[in-house]
């Protein structure tokens, strides 16, 4: 990936601090950046399926059965719900649900 060079201003007991556990500061940046970004994600998401938008909350509602038997008639094969499997959300990802 690309790299951009940014100058960010930290206290200087900060930067102490990373210094005594990473030599490599932007590294240890790039790192805390990407965690606070996927936090915050996981935020927006949470918060977003608590409160889905009025015009998904009926699809949200909805599951792969009765999404496919909503499809126009010809157009069932496109999807086949007997082929899918549970799955829920973790902190790793999509697993399957047990």
């Amino acid at each position: 990936m690309p790299s951009t060079r940014v100058t960010i201003t930290l206290p200087s007991a900060l930067v102490r601090s990373i210094d005594r556990l990473e030599s490599n500061r932007s590294a240890f940046v790039l790192e805390a950046v990407k965690r606070e970004l996927a936090r915050r994600n996981r935020r927006e998401l949470r918060r977003s399926l608590g409160d889905p938008h009025p015009e998904t909350r009926g699809l949200a509602e909805t599951d792969l059965s009765g999404w496919a038997n909503g499809l126009p008639r010809g157009d069932t094969d496109l999807v086949d719900p007997a082929r899918g499997r549970p799955v829920r959300w973790t902190s790793k990802g999509w697993v399957a649900r047990r």
